[in-house]
């Protein structure tokens, strides 16, 4: 079943009721994927594209060493791998975080809704345009932020793209990374990353324990990160 959550800001709500109902008919299979799975490998073909339902999924390339890079973070609603219906074979790895939910979509339906639905179709573009606002934030953020700003901008992003699915409030919310999986969101150092959320803490701006985390003072916190949230495209009138 697809997820209200699917349909919740980044222009989803102009989608018609039978625009719903084709994505909801158009799903293939609906899998449940435990914490720490591959789900695709980079230079794989690949003839389906997945939604994600539940959970968190990151995406990642790996240097010559086997040193990991997350490029993104997705949170339900989003989705992951759209792109790979045109392109077939994607440049990097994606893999769960924690356990996820996720819709499968067979590439030949994407390809009977995009001959018969071109508002949908519209929609589904915008999602790719979207991870491509994402990504050109997230050089900004690696380029050009020290390290406290980068683990601040994350934590930002993370927290505006889960109120925008009901599972974020109050700066509160639920996050299955561990230090090293931030240090490879940050390009930094485990040990880096440690001292950073350390700071946050003492400066009361942040704090992150066991999975959860907790903005204290939202506006001070995105300062340092020099965050402005419309890239994200989260409510009705962006």
């Amino acid at each position: 079943m697809i997820s209200e959550k699917f349909l919740m800001g980044r222009g989803r709500h102009e989608l018609s009721n039978e625009e719903k109902q084709v994505l909801e008919d158009g799903i293939g299979s609906v899998l449940h994927v435990a914490a720490r799975k591959q789900l695709v490998r980079a230079g794989d073909l690949i003839d389906t594209s997945t939604l994600l339902i539940d959970g968190f999924v990151c995406r990642y390339m790996d240097d010559r060493e086997g040193q990991r890079q997350l490029v993104a973070v997705h949170v339900p609603g989003d989705f992951v791998d759209l792109h790979a219906f045109p392109m077939k074979r994607l440049d990097h790895d994606i893999a769960t975080l924690g356990p996820v939910k996720i819709a499968c979509y067979d590439h030949r339906t994407l390809q009977g809704i995009t001959e018969r639905y071109p508002h949908l179709t519209q929609k589904l573009w915008f999602s790719t345009l979207l991870d491509a606002a994402m990504h050109r934030e997230w050089i900004f953020r690696l380029g050009r932020l020290g390290a406290e700003g980068r683990i601040a901008h994350l934590f930002c992003e993370l927290n505006v793209k889960l109120e925008m699915v009901g599972m974020a409030a109050d700066g509160r919310f639920i996050l299955p990374m561990t230090q090293p999986d931030l240090a490879e969101a940050s390009g930094l150092t485990g040990v880096h990353v440690n001292r950073v959320l350390r700071s946050l803490r003492e400066k009361n701006l942040l704090t992150f324990k066991a999975g959860e985390a907790r903005i204290l003072d939202r506006k001070a916190l995105e300062a340092v990160a020099e965050f402005e949230p419309q890239y994200l495209y989260g409510s009705k009138s962006d």
